[in-house]
């Protein structure tokens, strides 16, 4: 006798007692005022601030030179404010805008706090708006608040983002096989 597994939440049961994780929501869980706090959080690395630093091309010594760094306020290298913006808007991807077909925009983008190589970041998304696409008939136009705040609790980076998901998410998942 096979007794039926409740579907874990996160996952879609795709047959008997077999599921897949849930990657992005579609534009009806995405309601206005949901809050969603983005796990894991993420520990910035050395490397992540001088190869991202040196990709961008962004030389300046606050961010590459250590000695430089000592003899600032901080004492230390800041973490580039764009490596803060893409690590905390990348952790926000998976629950938000995993299904998206594009951004629309980033606005109102504040750095708040200094970021330093071993802060741990962690995420937190509020939907603010949305509405259907007047252009794009299957799509939605979600807008959400991110504040990236570090381990001690103090809000990092913030910012307005708005993007497009799809209105059925699921024909989405099953065509795609997500």
């Amino acid at each position: 006798m096979t007794t039926s597994i409740p579907t874990p939440a996160g996952y879609r049961r795709i047959a008997e007692g077999r599921y897949r994780e849930v990657v992005g929501l579609g534009y009806h869980e995405l309601r206005e005022g949901l809050v969603i706090e983005h796990r894991p959080g993420r520990t910035i690395t050395e490397a992540d601030n001088v190869v991202m630093t040196t990709l961008g091309g962004n030389d300046a010594p606050i961010h590459t030179d250590a000695r430089y760094s000592t003899l600032t306020q901080w004492g230390r290298p800041l973490v580039c404010s764009s490596i803060t913006l893409h690590i905390v808007g990348g952790m926000t991807v998976r629950s938000t805008s995993g299904l998206t077909i594009a951004n629309l925009g980033f606005e109102e983008i504040r750095f708040t706090h200094p970021v330093f190589v071993g802060d741990t970041l962690y995420a937190e998304t509020e939907i603010t708006g949305r509405r259907l696409s007047r252009s794009r008939p299957d799509t939605g136009i979600v807008t959400s608040r991110t504040t990236g705040k570090n381990q001690e609790g103090a809000a990092v980076v913030t910012f307005t983002r708005s993007f497009f998901v799809p209105i059925d998410a699921d024909a989405v998942r099953d065509r795609t096989n997500y």
